[in-house]
């Protein structure tokens, strides 16, 4: 009789190959391509799926372990597709460019904080923080409030900017010791 494989430590990573996690991190692209050519119903349809997917996708990877290649298309998946749904809010012209951009703003800084380490060659990832968490949530319910047509758009985008700032803070703040080398245990 062989012995059984111990069992995986929470957030394991670094397999090769495809996790479930991972899986689920990419059926956001293809959403997110989606969004902009479907009607609202389907839309509400596509940000469920969304949410649903970059909820289960850290879970899953957190227990089961993940892959390298998870820390890089989880977070690519999520900015997709919130370019491609404040897209279509910006096409609609029902919030300014500049909620928008406040709206998008912890995204913003993460890619271009993230492509500077690319740049300097020792690409970085800090854990997720509550109040990156916060901001995702806040950018779903302000798209929620786009789709349905909710008078509640425009303060929701000013809130989702504010909290946005505050993330923002807290991950520079926390930056210098926090911060991981990519493809070290999950980020997500």
């Amino acid at each position: 009789m062989s012995p059984e494989p111990s069992p995986r430590r929470e957030g394991e990573q670094g397999r090769a190959g495809w996790t479930t996690a991972d899986l689920l991190s990419a059926v956001r692209i293809p959403l997110a391509a989606a969004f902009p050519f479907v009607s609202n119903n389907w839309r509400l349809v596509l940000l469920a799926a969304a949410a649903a997917t970059d909820l289960l996708d850290g879970q899953l990877a957190r227990r089961f372990g993940s892959s390298s290649l998870g820390a890089v298309i989880d977070p690519v998946a999520d900015k997709l597709f919130m370019a491609s749904a404040f897209g279509v809010v910006a096409f609609s012209g029902r919030l300014e460019w500049y909620e928008i951009l406040g709206v998008l703003l912890r995204d913003l800084v993460a890619t271009i904080a993230f492509v500077a380490t690319l740049v300097s060659r020792r690409p970085r990832a800090i854990p997720a923080r509550a109040g990156g968490k916060a901001v995702t949530v806040a950018q779903v319910l302000t798209l929620v409030a786009f789709l349905a047509d909710s008078p509640h758009l425009r303060p929701l985008a000013w809130a989702t900017t504010a909290i946005a700032l505050y993330a923002i803070w807290d991950y520079y703040r926390v930056a210098p010791t926090a911060e991981r080398q990519v493809g070290g245990r999950d980020e997500r």
